[in-house]
């Protein structure tokens, strides 16, 4: 049997920040499978369909990729956040807000393994919401980032997202909101975790 990669433990400096402290880390190109959308994630449905679009396919490549040697933990969920203007993100005026979700794939699943895993979960879930079509296979490289674990209700980052900015600005480190997206990586499963013990990385990618 092939041992299992949990991914957030060979990255552990990826995806366990500190909390009482940012930190500067180099994110290496990375390949994920992605759905775009936009609008209050507390209230659209999209939001909630691209979940049952992105598990379903992770899932579906998970078991295709141990039965040819390699296992691996399905990684966190994450998603990028901004605004076309970016004033909208940072007053939470989520009606306005655009994001991407995703989940990681590990660099030993090509496009040809998506692509049959996609065709599986058709075949077995003919009723999938229309987003399914949306769904793409796609690599993001960040690079230079400043991060920071975020323990709590999503409601309530905004002080840790401050504190991120903060510490970028002392750098003398510059961003755009727009091109280099708010990223954050959802640790807790929020139907399993009490609200107060949610851990998020929240990443700001700079310059």
């Amino acid at each position: 049997m092939p041992a299992k990669i949990d991914f957030k433990k060979k990255f552990k400096h990826l995806y366990q920040p500190p909390a009482d402290e940012v930190v500067i880390v180099e994110v290496p190109e990375m390949q994920f499978l992605m759905i775009d959308g936009e609008g209050d994630p507390n209230t659209s449905q999209t939001y909630q369909d691209t979940f049952a679009v992105l598990y379903p396919v992770s899932y579906t490549l998970k078991f295709m990729s141990k039965a040819n040697g390699k296992d691996y933990v399905v990684p966190p969920p994450e998603g990028l956040w901004w605004a076309e203007d970016m004033n909208d993100f940072l007053t939470g005026n989520k009606e306005k807000w655009k994001w991407t979700m995703m989940i990681m794939v590990p660099d030993f699943i090509n496009k040809e393994m998506v692509e049959e895993a996609i065709k599986k979960v058709k075949e077995k879930k003919p009723n999938l919401p229309e987003i399914f079509s949306e769904l793409r296979f796609e690599k993001l490289h960040e690079g230079k980032c400043a991060q920071i674990m975020h323990i709590g209700p999503y409601s309530e980052e905004a002080p840790t997202i401050e504190k991120l900015h903060a510490f970028i600005k002392a750098q003398e480190g510059t961003f755009d909101g727009r091109v280099q997206k708010h990223h954050e990586i959802y640790l807790s499963d929020p139907r399993r975790t009490k609200p107060d013990r949610l851990k998020t990385v929240i990443r700001q990618p700079f310059t």
